[in-house]
C-alpha cells in the first residue's frame, strides 16, 4: 500500500515561512501528479497547489506569489515552500498523489500562523 508522509508543519508568525515535505513510498511517484490541499476548521478542503509529472504547476489564487510547489523525483518527495504566511493560511495541510484515476492522501500536518 502506497504511503505519503508529510512533515514540516508548525507554528509560525505572520510574515514567516515554512517548507512542507511529503515523502512517498513505492515506485509510481515520478509518474504521478502531486498536490497540496488544506482544510481549516469548519471549512471544506481546498487544493492550494499542484504539480504534474512533467513539472507544470498551478496554484489557488489565495496563495499565488507566496507558495511554491516543487518535486524531487529522485527522492520521491514533493515540497511546498510557503512564504509571507498569513493567519488565514492556518489549516491542516494534506499531500495528495494521483496516478491515473486513483488518489492517495497523507495524514496531514498542522500549520498555524499566529503571533
Amino acid at each position: 500500500q502506497l504511503q505519503l508522509v508529510e512533515s514540516g508543519g508548525g507554528l509560525v508568525q505572520p510574515g514567516g515561512s515554512l517548507r512542507l515535505s511529503c515523502a512517498a513510498s513505492g515506485s509510481i511517484f515520478s509518474m504521478s501528479a502531486m498536490g497540496w490541499s488544506r482544510q481549516a476548521p469548519g471549512k471544506q478542503r481546498e487544493l492550494v497547489a499542484a504539480i504534474t509529472s512533467g513539472g507544470s504547476t498551478n496554484y489557488a489564487d489565495s496563495v499565488k506569489g507566496r507558495f511554491t510547489i516543487s518535486r524531487a523525483n529522485a527522492k520521491n518527495t514533493v515540497y511546498l515552500q510557503m512564504n509571507t504566511l498569513k493567519p488565514e493560511d492556518t489549516a491542516v495541510y494534506y499531500c495528495r498523489l494521483t496516478y491515473g484515476t486513483t488518489s492517495y492522501w497523507g495524514q496531514g500536518t498542522q500549520v498555524t500562523v499566529s503571533s
